[in-house]
């Protein structure tokens, strides 16, 4: 986590020569993250270095949410050539942390977190690509292109493709509306920040955002593959999007399926971040999320995939299959 090379430069031209720059998070691509300290001022330095990374995606949507009355950072400075762009600090309350001190405030904070997802769905998709057969089943693949090799499984791969055609059309042919779908909606990526616009909550880590189902980001929130959510709190706060977004009839079906969907693409992207990138601390994760595949593919909708696991992923290849990799 040392700065970027051209860090200093940049600071400098955009009148914050004098900070000091320590290091705040990387996440699980090339991206890395600052805070910038000048006296009272702070930002934070997002040091996402080409080819690797392109920030502006993460500009175009932070501009579209603000612009929406949402609470993405604001945009204080950019050097695209070098991927570096100065954003608003919301702070270091993050949503995971808080409920986890405070667990009585939990259901409060979902609520809010649904009323935003709500609120955003009321509002035209942003311009950005579709989320649409092609991307679900790439992303659907990486669990079989990386956690089947990791475990020694050899798995009819074409049968995977052909089981997730026969699901992908309830979310295709869905009558809910086409939304702006931030695809990393959980409780590493929103911060509580004060005062009560966007619902108190800041939100992070939406360059990948596409136009797709509302589902999807429900699922992210509530089948959260970083943190257990509680099987009543998901369904309460299932129930209280319902209420206040009154979705279609297959709104529930959809959501099984794109649990699934999500469920086994984070399998797959966990397993690369270990094999690929040496990050195995990602491993941990998995029995969490094996725990929720296994909970959508329970839905009857989600049958051809469910069999396919099954003829395909032995019991003893889940869960914990991977446990011995883990660090201590």
């Amino acid at each position: 986590m040392i700065p970027p090379v051209a860090a200093p430069a940049f600071l400098a031209q955009v009148g914050w020569g004098q900070a000091a720059v320590v290091p705040l998070a990387g996440d699980a691509s090339f991206r890395r993250y600052f805070r910038v300290i000048d006296g009272a001022r702070r930002a934070v330095l997002m040091d996402a270095p080409p080819p690797h990374e392109d920030p502006r995606p993460f500009i175009a949507i932070a501009e579209h949410l603000t612009e929406n009355g949402f609470a993405a950072p604001r945009i204080l400075a950019r050097d695209l050539e070098e991927g570096l762009v100065l954003i608003e600090d919301f702070g270091d309350l993050r949503v995971k942390e808080h409920v986890e001190d405070q667990p009585e405030a939990e259901r409060d904070v979902y609520r809010r977190a649904v009323d935003l997802l709500a609120a955003l769905h009321r509002l035209p998709a942003a311009d950005v690509p579709p989320y649409d057969r092609a991307v679900y089943q790439r992303e659907a693949g990486l669990l079989t292109q990386y956690y089947c090799p990791a475990v020694g499984l050899p798995v009819d791969e074409e049968g995977y493709v052909r089981a997730w055609d026969m699901v992908l059309p309830i979310v295709e042919q869905s009558s809910s509306p086409v939304v702006t779908v931030l695809r990393d909606y959980h409780a590493e990526n929103i911060m509580l920040i004060d005062g009560t616009a966007s619902h108190g909550l800041g939100l992070l880590d939406f360059q990948d955002a596409l136009a797709g189902h509302p589902a999807y980001d429900l699922v992210s929130l509530l089948q959260d593959a970083r943190r257990d959510v509680p099987p009543t709190l998901e369904a309460a706060m299932l129930d209280h999007y319902c209420a206040i977004a009154n979705p279609p009839a297959d709104f529930d079906t959809a959501y099984a399926v794109l649990g699934a969907q999500r469920n086994a693409k984070i399998i797959g992207i966990f397993t690369r971040l270990w094999k690929r990138d040496g990050k195995p601390r990602y491993l941990s994760y998995l029995p969490r999320m094996w725990d929720l595949l296994e909970r959508d593919l329970a839905h009857p909708a989600l049958a051809p995939v469910a069999e396919w696991f099954a003829a395909n992923v032995p019991p003893d290849k889940r869960h914990h299959a991977l446990e011995d990799h883990v660090p201590a």
